[in-house]
């Protein structure tokens, strides 16, 4: 998979959109982000899961998927390396992801001062 079908992948879930987050690419849905593009590098992505999905991908394609270094892997957050990445295997995880957000309560904005 590419970092381009990544993008597209992400970007075709209805509302999504992409922004930028600590210098990379983030997608959110319902304000909140549900995966990130191009860290720690390029050629690879991050889909935030449930602790239970992440250890299913993981140990489907652990080639592929792996838990995010410290704490946020341990809540979830997935590392995809793309280069070896199966397409139906990365979408599932984006849906998965996508609608874990959804589900949540939207964030109030930011009160500007």
């Amino acid at each position: 998979m590419t970092p381009a079908a990544f993008r597209k992948a992400a970007l075709s879930l209805p509302g999504a959109v992409e922004g930028e987050h600590m210098g990379h690419a983030d997608f959110r849905a319902n304000g909140r982000i549900f995966a990130t593009l191009g860290y720690p590098e390029i050629g690879h992505a991050m889909v935030k899961l449930s602790p239970d999905e992440q250890e299913l991908l993981v140990a489907g394609a652990p080639e592929t998927f792996s838990p995010v270094p410290g704490g946020w892997g341990k809540g979830g957050a997935t590392r995809v390396l793309l280069k070896s990445a199966d397409t139906a295997a990365v979408k599932g995880g984006l849906k998965r992801a996508y609608d874990a957000v959804m589900a949540k309560k939207r964030p109030r904005p930011r009160k500007s001062s």
